[in-house]
């Protein structure tokens, strides 16, 4: 259930995203450059969004649903100009893609990349359009990255009127960081039905734990790291994580191991506690206090949420700039809602309109009829 939840859900994003032409011949309702927009491609946008407004709880008749809709044609333009871009620039994502691919080999639990395959499979997915839908992301990212991102600029006057004016918004519960290791009192290799009852504690198995535990934290208090211990001898979930659990507030934890962790100061390590899994150690990466935060310690986040705030504005300038430089027709009966007023479409002359040789199109190329 989980692995369909997830190709699902990425299905769902990719499909929007994918700009793979299909070899079928069917109606054109868009020229980007060298490239087609379909309206079966347009289709399957509307879908998509459909699916994803149902999945929010947003009901069509929204005006945000209606202004989505509108702005189907646009995304996919935008999309094919950022490519675009991307390819000029030498942008292939292969490597970013190999890595994204067995980051979710993981989070599936898979073997191999054949088992990734299979999985898509099972779920209808074409595993190559899976692929080519992840890698047009990441080449569209990094053309935002290199072009877009380095003209934001943030002055420090903006840092501190935002933090004046959302310090209700910016106030925050007590919470602490935490990490693990998890040493688990289980005998190793035994495979235990999930459904079934667990297996009485062995005497064995809890007192060898414990030892290694002890030992693990002796490690650690000899100068080890925390993350680098988790990583290689961690039973927790959380291994490959270095054992970073995340942030807990006051009451979400049991008391016991609440009472503990919020004596403690960031960078402190517990004594080994018995737990019904095994034995567990806590670190405390951060403790944060109630209240509003000073402004140095949340200068970041606030930085991150202005940056948020004029990445669209700016992207979409630079879209607007990519367009009035491509050669983009629009099918009669079709809106691109990102048009620039500066955009020249392309003019189409033939032999029999003007009595003589065809024209060359003026500023544009000759790109065929729609």
């Amino acid at each position: 259930m989980k692995h369909k939840f997830l190709f699902s859900s990425l299905a769902v994003f990719l499909l929007s995203i994918s700009l793979v032409a299909d070899t079928v011949i069917e109606e054109i309702v868009a020229r980007v450059n060298s490239s087609i927009i379909t309206r079966s491609e347009l289709a399957k946008s509307k879908e998509e969004l459909q699916q994803e407004l149902k999945q929010q709880g947003v009901p069509e008749t929204d005006p945000r649903a209606k202004e989505k809709e509108r702005d189907m044609l646009r995304d996919l333009i935008d999309q094919q100009l950022l490519l675009a871009k991307g390819k000029d620039d030498g942008i292939t994502g292969d490597t970013e893609l190999v890595k994204k691919l067995d980051d979710l080999r993981k989070q599936l639990m898979l073997e191999s990349m054949d088992d990734l395959e299979k999985e898509a499979q099972k779920q209808g997915v074409s595993f190559e359009d899976f692929k080519a839908g992840i890698r047009n992301q990441i080449v569209t990212q990094q053309v935002i990255s290199r072009e877009v991102a380095p003209r934001i600029q943030i002055t420090e006057k903006e840092i501190q009127d935002y933090y004046n004016q959302h310090k209700s918004e910016l106030e925050q519960p007590e919470s602490v960081d935490l990490s693990e290791i998890l040493v688990s009192n289980s005998p190793a290799n035994v495979n235990v039905d999930p459904n079934a009852p667990p297996p009485p504690d062995d005497a064995a198995s809890i007192a060898a734990a414990e030892d290694k535990a002890k030992q693990l934290l002796a490690s650690i208090k000899g100068g080890a790291k925390f993350e680098d211990v988790a990583k290689k001898s961690s039973n927790g979930p959380t291994a490959d994580q270095g054992g970073e659990l995340g942030q807990f507030k006051r009451g979400t934890l049991a008391k016991t191991l609440e009472d503990l962790s919020f004596g403690m100061k960031p960078g402190d390590v517990s004594d080994v506690i018995r737990t019904k899994q095994g034995f567990v150690i806590l670190k405390v990466n951060q403790h944060v206090q109630a209240g509003t935060a000073p402004l140095k310690q949340i200068a970041g986040r606030i930085q991150e949420a202005i940056y948020f705030e004029k990445l669209q504005p700016a992207l979409r300038a630079y879209l607007t700039k990519l367009r009035e430089e491509a050669y983009i027709d629009i099918k009669p009966g079709f809106t691109d809602s990102g048009a620039s007023p500066n955009q020249t479409k392309p003019i189409y002359t033939t032999a029999a309109d003007s009595g003589g040789p065809a024209k060359k199109a003026k500023h544009k190329k000759k790109l065929g009829i729609l």
